[in-house]
């Protein structure tokens, strides 16, 4: 066979890993298989596309690959589960930017461009840009280093219909004329980063897991343009995989919280402060660890209900232990995830695994939420949004109408929170003034120590 049959095999059998690897991502039990396979299929379209291309030297293709997995060892070793959200728009960025360049060295290699290949350039420099000045703002809003609320100004829509619209002529103009477009081109490169930062700054913090998944499906659809400009077979398939996936995880991630995509770009959720929707007034009512395991020790069902909290405060595994607990003592342990707890589609799952915590213990919203009010305690662990009832009853709410786990349902719920202090889309919550609920102060691993412990001295 000659070497050309034996890459388009190559490429073929990569493109199969990609698929598979993909469809097994989508249980938490076959997750890590199926990423395993994936990164298998990117090793083998990298060779292959190696042994394909004309290298001029491959001591600084070793070179970036030493480095590459150098970085990639210590992000996944050092990166704490906290800052995986950060780390993963870094990467979407990355991605981006990469499109970017490649395209651009394309544009400067290669005078000749004909129509087609100077739309495909345009596009991915285009949605390179905005996947990479995006991600950057995303960044810094999940580290924190700028403000999670949403930055709005008069006038906005029409200056990003402004961009668009520049967006748009230079496209039509660079593919009329790529050879006396080098100037449209610069103006390309410059807009398409503004466009990016520009998108993502009106968004809240509330929505941040959407926006991540919609810049991941961002570098995939890059990548697919790249691949064109390339002439790539299966830097086109994977890249369209990603943008694929990304827009129907997006999809899912916008149904849970019963909102439109178009919403949660233009509409600036979050941008309220605390107090927006009706005021939360009662009597909190804190509860100690001690007095908290005499109610744990004699139910009979137990819900947990995970947030970005737990993040913080590293309880994965001592959730894992006292779960554990519960059950030799005789009671049903089952973990409630929301779509969107967390920062990032998924964190919460990927915590859980971390510990260990059995699959089938997982449990999605909507096949929770019949049962809870035959729950006998439901233990919120950081988590805020996600189980405020003014989602259901307060019209005047930003988030009324999403859907939430309905934890108010249940006989007892137990809140684990540092202080009273609103949760990421900066709005008051009525849950924690509910008579049947208990605000335990403090850590929340700290907290959930004192309960392993009342257990093990009982």
């Amino acid at each position: 066979m000659s070497l050309f049959g034996i890459i388009g095999l190559t490429y073929v059998l990569a493109a199969v890993l990609f698929v598979v690897g993909l469809k097994m991502l989508s249980s938490p039990v076959s997750a890590r298989k199926g990423n395993a396979l994936s990164a298998v299929g990117m090793l083998l379209a990298i060779v292959a596309t190696l042994l394909d291309q004309h290298v001029v030297s491959y001591h600084w293709i070793l070179v970036g690959i030493l480095l590459g997995t150098v970085a990639g060892i210590l992000a996944a070793r050092l990166v704490a589960m906290t800052k995986m959200p950060e780390m993963v728009a870094l990467l979407n960025g990355f991605g981006g930017i990469a499109s970017l360049l490649v395209a651009w060295a394309v544009y400067l290699q290669e005078p000749g461009l004909s129509h087609f290949t100077a739309l495909t350039v345009f596009l991915s420099v285009l949605i390179g840009g905005v996947t990479f000045s995006g991600s950057l703002v995303a960044y810094l809003k999940l580290a924190e280093t700028i403000s999670g609320k949403p930055l709005v100004f008069k006038g906005q829509h029409l200056a990003n219909a402004s961009l668009l619209l520049g967006a748009v002529l230079c496209g039509v103009f660079f593919t009329l004329d790529p050879q006396g477009g080098s100037w449209i081109f610069a103006v390309t490169v410059v807009i398409s980063l503004l466009l990016g930062v520009m998108s993502v700054i009106p968004i809240g913090g509330a929505d941040m897991p959407v926006v991540i998944s919609l810049l991941n499906s961002y570098s995939g659809l890059a990548a697919c343009a790249t691949g064109f400009v390339i002439v790539n077979n299966i830097l086109i398939v994977s890249g369209a995989l990603v943008g694929a996936s990304g827009i129907i995880l997006t999809g899912i991630m916008c149904r849970a919280m019963n909102r439109s995509l178009g919403n949660v770009l233009f509409s600036g959720f979050g941008a309220t402060t605390v107090g927006v929707g009706q005021a939360a007034k009662g009597v909190v009512k804190a509860l100690s660890p001690e007095d908290a395991y005499l109610v744990l020790e004699a139910a009979a069902s137990v819900i947990v209900v995970p947030g970005y909290g737990l993040a913080v405060s590293q309880a994965q595994h001592v959730v894992r232990e006292l779960g554990e607990l519960l059950e030799a003592n005789g009671c049903e342990v089952r973990y409630a995830i929301h779509p969107v707890a967390g920062r990032m589609p998924g964190h919460m799952n990927v915590l859980l695994a971390e510990a260990n915590v059995p699959y089938d213990q997982l449990v999605e919203m909507d096949a929770i939420n019949p049962a809870m009010p035959t729950v006998d305690v439901a233990i919120v662990i950081g988590a805020n949004d996600v189980v405020n009832p003014q989602a259901l009853n307060d019209p005047s709410s930003p988030i009324y109408g999403m859907p939430i786990i309905k934890v108010h349902e249940a006989r007892t719920v137990f809140v684990l929170k540092r202080s009273m202090a609103a949760g990421f889309a900066g709005i008051d919550n009525p849950l924690f003034f509910a008579d049947n609920t208990r605000m335990i102060f403090g850590d929340a691993k700290k907290t959930i120590s004192s309960l392993i412990a009342e257990f093990k001295k009982g």
